[in-house]
This record gives C-alpha cells, structure tokens and sequence, in this order.
C-alpha cells in the first residue's frame, strides 16, 4: 500500500481527520498494514506492543481473560475506529488480547516512530489523550454495571447502546455468547435474562435481528440497580 493510500485512510479515520498534511505524511510512513482471517488473534495480553492499530476493514473484540479462562469483552472495534492506544503510551506489552470475528484488514503506526511523533506535535497527544479519556470513562460505567446493575438491567442498557432505531442487527459473531462476555457474564445465565425480556414484551428476536418492542420500558429497566 502506497504512501498516498495511507494518508487517504488515516484522514477518513476520526482520530486523525483534523491533523494536517505534514502529520500525516509521517504517520503513513511508520504505518504498515496486515490482514487477519477469523479467529485469529492479533496480538495477545503480555506480548510485545508493536504499536496502534487502525480497522480499515471487519470487526474485532479486545478481551481481558483470566486464568481461569473467563473472558470479559472490554469492547468492539471496527472500521474507522483505533485500538492499542493505551498500550503505546504505558509500556512494552500489551493491556488486552484482541481477536478477530470477522476478516479484518488492519494498519499499524509503529510505536517508537508513533511517540517519537507524538514529541514533536502536540495536537497527537491530545487527540490519544482523550481517546484515553474515553476508555477510562467507559472502563468506570463498565465497573458500575457489573456491581451495581443486575443482568437483566445490563442487557436492557447494551440493546439501547447498540440500536439503530428500534432494531439492533446482529452479525454473524453476535451471538447471546458473545452478548454474554460483553456484559460480564455467561451463556445460560444471558439466555434467562433475553426470555425475560421478551415475556415482558420489552423485545423480540431472531437470528439477524433484535427488535425493542417497548423503548420506554427497556430504559426503565437499564436504569433499575440490583
């Protein structure tokens, strides 16, 4: 991929959009970019950070696991959006294993060269500095609804967070499993909490979609504590 190809994608990125052309000029020439198949991690919790990553194409999940195994989905990325942020700016390894769902096509702005940038244009670091601030904001709304909302109340929020109108249409790596390890919690339990939802006559779902049957009452609902 050409240099010029580069640029063109870093300025459609919203992180990027606002930087001038010499920036970007210099983020293209530390970029490279890599394609990854299903299922295929691309970098895992501990190894080495390479650097930040760009989704040109499919979607991805950045997860926490335990070793017991347990995944925690931190959150979903697709095109458009970075990842690996955090990680350039506070060490050598990596915060989060990150999986691909989908086919995916990445760029990669190296570390070294990123933060040798960084040092030299300020507007770089404010724009990480606020992604950051976004991640620490949504890692504190994640800490408040594992303790202090139920299940049901979870899934309530996330439908309304992930909706397009009235629907909330699901890939074909949305599975209630997938909900499940978003949410921070398992399979069998997501199930009981969607057959609530639907006897309450608050949604209705199939295979490709999620339909909110009841806006009003769903909300009501995110908001209830345990």
């Amino acid at each position: 991929m050409s240099n010029e190809e580069v640029i063109k994608i870093l300025g459609r990125t919203p992180f990027f959009s606002s930087f001038d052309s010499k920036t970007l000029n210099h983020l293209a020439a530390a970029t490279f970019q890599h394609k990854y198949e299903t299922g295929q991690n691309v970098f895992l919790e501990g190894n080495p950070c390479i650097g930040l990553y760009i989704v040109k194409s499919g979607w991805l999940r950045a997860v926490k696991i335990s070793s017991a195994g347990r995944e925690q989905v931190i959150r979903f990325v697709g095109p458009g959006d970075i990842f690996n942020e955090i990680s350039v700016l506070t060490g050598d390894v990596n915060l989060i294993t990150v999986e691909v769902l989908e086919p995916a096509e990445l760029l990669i702005i190296q570390r070294n060269k990123l933060l040798n940038q960084i040092e030299k244009n300020p507007e770089i670091a404010k724009f990480i500095i606020q992604s950051l601030a976004q991640r620490v904001l949504h890692a504190m709304n994640l800490i408040v609804d594992l303790s202090l909302h139920s299940i049901e109340s979870r899934l309530a929020r996330f439908l309304l967070e992930n909706a397009t109108g009235d629907y909330i249409y699901r890939k074909s790596w949305g599975t209630q499993a997938a909900i499940a390890s978003r949410i921070g919690t398992v399979p069998v339990v997501i199930n009981r909490a969607f057959r609530a939802l639907v006897e309450e006559n608050m949604i209705d779902f199939d295979r490709t979609r999620i339909h909110i049957l009841n806006r009003t009452e769903l909300e009501r609902k995110a908001l209830r504590n345990e």
